[in-house]
């Protein structure tokens, strides 16, 4: 501990969370408030990519990345025993991250390929680098952890090369998000039950949360199957009944977490809310392969839902941990919550109900920007270190 506190640099740079979560939320925030403008064609981007694929490249190999390193560099030293990557070594990563958006959103005149090798290279370093920790650390069981991170930088480098020689991306943007939701899937079966079991103990005693076991590694393995099944062909019977089937399971996995019973505690809720939406995203999925609804109802219900909802509620809950703050959620934090909510169930409905899409797809991109920029600016003071009782420590 001596020695993890001998860090004296500026705090943005002390822990890994501080600087992805702050521009993270910028980015998200900001990439919307471009999006609707760019959508209706309000606005053009110096982009090779076309406007639809620049939207979701930011949200999926943009956004995402940053978060997910956020919580791996802060998680990896608590796994492992190991002081955490910072100071210089962390602030060149940042910087390659914000190179990577600047060279996606420009990559008209800069060339595809340095846009791909700038940005991909980002998540091909966080994958060496955390796999290098976990490795000296002897924490073998968390390399899945690594391995999924590199799958999501192949699915990156493939969307580069479909959006160039084809014109779109597709299957770059399945590999991706079926990604994102084999990480919530796996870190949300470890965090949420374990998060929500230990409030309870103090708080709420009574019926607990079923912990990690058998049934929960049956359900990821299904989970796993079925977005293999959907990347490879998306479409058809054998696509929606795993789909379907995996939906169900992990439906009844949620349900297991005794989530109706943290209520008070709008930090363990928040976390049980995101979670639902990686079973209806399954379940819309499934109607969609069967050709019920559109493919997108069920992929803004993971992205716009699942993920959108749970990284902010690991941000929030882990900014106010690490920086010695008390866990609980004020009311900026709840209207944050509300605020994320809305714009995913408004941008899973836009899909359904196609006849009101134009007035909900404001109402999520408004609410989405208010959520995100609303991150950045009640804990931004606390990432920069500004109200820190832990300063210091970093």
């Amino acid at each position: 501990m001596s020695r993890s506190r001998a860090y004296q640099g500026l705090p943005l740079f002390a822990n890994g969370f501080r600087a992805f979560f702050l521009l993270g939320s910028i980015q998200a925030g900001l990439s919307i408030l471009v999006w609707l403008p760019l959508f209706y064609g309000e606005l053009t981007l110096s982009s090779a990519f076309a406007p639809r694929d620049w939207h979701v490249h930011e949200m999926l190999y943009g956004y995402l990345p940053a978060v997910i390193t956020g919580f791996l560099f802060t998680a990896i030293p608590n796994w492992t025993g190991r002081l955490p990557i910072r100071g210089a070594p962390l602030a060149a990563l940042v910087v390659l991250w914000i190179a990577g958006r600047l060279a996606v959103t420009f990559s008209a005149a800069t060339g595809w390929w340095v846009a791909m090798l700038i940005d991909a290279g980002f998540l091909l370093l966080i994958a060496a680098a955390a796999g290098r920790e976990i490795a000296a650390g002897r924490n073998w069981r968390n390399l899945k952890v690594v391995a999924l991170v590199a799958l999501l930088f192949a699915g990156n480098v493939a969307f580069h090369l479909e959006a160039h020689f084809h014109g779109a991306s597709l299957y770059g943007i399945r590999i991706g998000i079926a990604v994102v939701v084999m990480l919530l899937s796996l870190i949300g079966g470890r965090i949420i039950p374990s998060f929500t079991h230990n409030w309870m103990v103090r708080e709420n005693p009574g019926r607990l949360p079923v912990s990690f076991n058998r049934f929960d590694m049956i359900v990821v393995a299904i989970g796993a199957l079925a977005l293999a099944i959907w990347i490879a062909s998306p479409d058809g019977r054998i696509a929606g009944t795993v789909l379907g089937i995996a939906g169900l399971m992990h439906l009844v996995r949620l349900s297991r977490w005794a989530g109706d019973r943290t209520l008070r505690e709008r930090l363990l809720t928040i976390l049980h809310v995101g979670y639902f939406f990686i079973p209806l995203g399954f379940l819309l999925n499934a109607a969609s392969a069967f050709g019920l609804i559109e493919d997108s109802a069920g992929i803004h219900a993971w992205m716009a839902g699942a993920a959108g909802i749970m990284t902010l509620a690991v941000m929030t809950r882990a900014t106010l941990g690490h920086t010695g703050n008390a866990l609980t959620a004020t009311v900026a934090t709840q209207a944050i919550y509300a605020a994320i909510i809305v714009a995913a169930v408004a941008r899973t409905c836009a899909v359904i109900h196609s006849a009101q899409s134009g007035v909900l797809l404001h109402v999520a991109a408004t609410a989405w920007v208010i959520a995100f920029l609303g991150f950045a600016l009640a804990y931004g003071p606390l990432l920069l270190g500004l109200r820190d009782p832990l300063r210091r420590a970093g």
